[in-house]
């Protein structure tokens, strides 16, 4: 989607960007990252790659694997509603504006 939120969708809200953390917000806004313990894909790589490397032991493994996936499963998510919101945008170019 990213060729497409960059070629035809304009929010003051992105400030030049168009990561998934700055679109998301602007435009679903009843989505959010913030209530996560991995809140970004930095975050999520780092925190995968030292559990693979056996940096992450004991119960650790299972909360870190759970915080992952909850990433993962939001990140997923925002991109099924994002796609949404721009077929409504498509549909009625309006729905966008305030």
């Amino acid at each position: 989607m990213l060729p497409i939120i960059q070629d035809y969708v304009y929010h003051p809200e992105f400030r030049g960007s168009y990561s998934i953390k700055r679109v998301l917000p602007a435009l679903v806004p009843n989505l959010s990252y913030s209530g996560l313990e991995i809140a970004d894909g930095d975050a999520a790589i780092t925190r995968f790659a030292r559990m693979a490397r056996g940096e992450i032991a004991g119960g650790m493994i299972e909360l870190t694997r759970q915080q992952l996936l909850d990433y993962c499963k939001l990140d997923t998510y925002a991109m099924a509603r994002l796609h949404e919101t721009l077929i409504q945008f498509a549909a009625d170019p309006a729905a966008g504006t305030t």
